[in-house]
């Protein structure tokens, strides 16, 4: 055969060949079996308070439209979802209601993605502080730091007290189910901003001194989860950054937490639906999925 021609020939059928190997390549790639899926966490992970409700669970108050539910959408995972209103890190390992099963039981060696946002709900933190510092700032007309003044470094000292190693011991018995399975703790989305609002005080009635004392208690729990992810092999979410400026004192279709009164969902001081979706992004951004 001439040169020529032998060159032709094997041209091409290095082409066919490269050819093949793509198609075989995409045609597995159209038939791997989707990401064994499953989420944890409080009603921030519950998305508690967007529409719709999941049916089969109502004391947990979970939405159908949380951001384990845009993630699984977005990437086609098979989701199971356990998210439940009012979780403790506790309730990984111990049932939160009757007939509800500990979260960690629906984790086992064959999951590939979990997500979690859990510690805001230990030693009632989130709610005592907002609920304190709400009322003191009504007193005080929303003048001074009065929230601060008498709470002083409570909160902190049982973040760093109780959350930070119940959240390390939460984590790893999630570990301990799923050894191989890609782990992301999230971090909360800014409630307050950095400095007070005047405007938002009839939406979150906080003295303006105490807006920042607030932010710092949140701060505290977050650096709490990162420092808990860190030293359990999970990768952390961080939310600080992009939830910046959608805290709850901003308009309606800006802000990803509702305000304490005049706000949209049936549970304040929480995620709407836009929040969750961006939450939902962001966590597929940071693990590169979807």
């Amino acid at each position: 055969m001439p040169k020529r021609a032998l060159r032709h020939v094997m041209t091409a059928t290095v082409a066919a060949a490269g050819a093949l190997a793509l198609g075989v390549s995409q045609a597995a790639a159209q038939t791997a079996a989707p990401l064994d899926y499953v989420a944890l966490g409080d009603s921030y992970s519950a998305g508690s308070g967007v529409l719709p409700v999941d049916p089969t669970n109502l004391l947990c108050l979970r939405s159908t439209a949380n951001y384990p539910h845009v993630i699984a959408s977005r990437t086609g995972a098979h989701l199971k979802d356990v998210t439940c209103g009012a979780a403790e890190t506790k309730h990984f390992t111990q049932s939160q209601y009757p007939g509800t099963a500990p979260q960690v039981d629906a984790v086992n060696a064959d999951t590939d993605l979990v997500t979690l946002t859990i510690g805001g709900n230990d030693n009632g933190t989130f709610i005592n502080a907002l609920t304190a510092c709400a009322s003191a700032g009504l007193l005080s007309g929303g003048k001074g730091s009065p929230c601060k003044d008498k709470n002083g470094t409570h909160f902190d000292d049982q973040i760093e007290a109780n959350t930070y190693p119940a959240l390390v011991a939460a984590l790893r018995s999630v570990r301990a189910k799923a050894p191989s399975a890609r782990v992301a703790a999230l971090g909360y989305p800014w409630i307050t901003p950095a400095t007070a609002d005047p405007s938002c005080f009839l939406k979150l009635p906080v003295a303006s001194g105490d807006v920042p004392y607030l932010r710092g208690i949140q701060t505290h729990l977050n650096a709490a989860v990162a420092r808990a992810a860190a030293e359990t092999g999970v990768t952390y979410v961080d939310f600080s950054q992009v939830s910046e400026g959608h805290d709850a004192c901003k308009a309606s279709g800006t802000r990803w937490i509702e305000p304490l009164v005049f706000g949209t969902n049936i549970v304040p001081v929480h995620p709407n639906a836009l929040g969750e979706r961006r939450m939902a992004e962001h966590t597929m951004s940071v693990l590169g999925i979807g």
